[in-house]
């Protein structure tokens, strides 16, 4: 059975169906969700959450992107909407002044590991941690970024630009033992 025909059939509350797809997406799906939330239990409930919203909406899936693209999407979105809950406080910063200067050099030094640069996105500030992760990480553009988190193409190049500035100040704080 073609991918396409299990979303048709999903389309039409196939029960069958939508465990097949749960199984085939469940596991990358999960791992997406413990990228942002951080915590097993977590994940489980983002995770459950994005494909009850997945198979209720089924109906908005055109096929223009392939389903685990807009899966994802809706797993990203449910996984920053729950991080937003859980913080008590956000500190909104209008970062509409600043002038945007195009840097498109993400090289780090060869002695950094994958995990040592995973650990440092964790210790960016939030407004930076989700772009730079969505960016890096989950491999969205500038484009798809702003709309996911609902800001403007100039905020997310801005976010995006500092973040990678405040990367880099924690790997090398990490040279000098001044970082984790």
């Amino acid at each position: 059975m073609f991918q396409i025909d299990v979303v048709e059939q999903c389309k039409q509350n196939n029960r069958k169906a939508q465990v097949k797809l749960y199984r085939q997406y469940c596991d990358g799906m999960y791992c997406v969700a413990m990228r942002f939330v951080k915590n097993a239990d977590d994940a489980e409930d983002v995770l459950q959450e994005s494909f009850i919203k997945a198979f209720q909406k089924i109906e908005q899936f055109k096929g223009e992107v392939t389903f685990g693209a807009w899966l994802k999407r809706i797993v990203v979105n449910k996984s920053i909407d729950f991080l937003k809950k859980k913080q008590e406080k956000l500190v909104a910063l209008d970062e509409s002044y600043m002038h945007i200067v195009e840097d498109e050099d993400w090289s780090i030094a060869p002695e950094y590991t994958f995990n040592d640069v995973r650990k440092a996105i964790d210790q960016l500030p939030e407004n930076y941690k989700y772009v730079v992760m969505m960016f890096l990480i989950e491999g969205y553009d500038h484009i798809e970024i702003s709309e996911v988190l609902n800001i403007t193409h100039s905020t997310c190049r801005t976010r995006l630009l500092r973040g990678k500035g405040y990367l880099k100040e924690i790997l090398k704080g990490k040279d000098y033992g001044t970082g984790s």
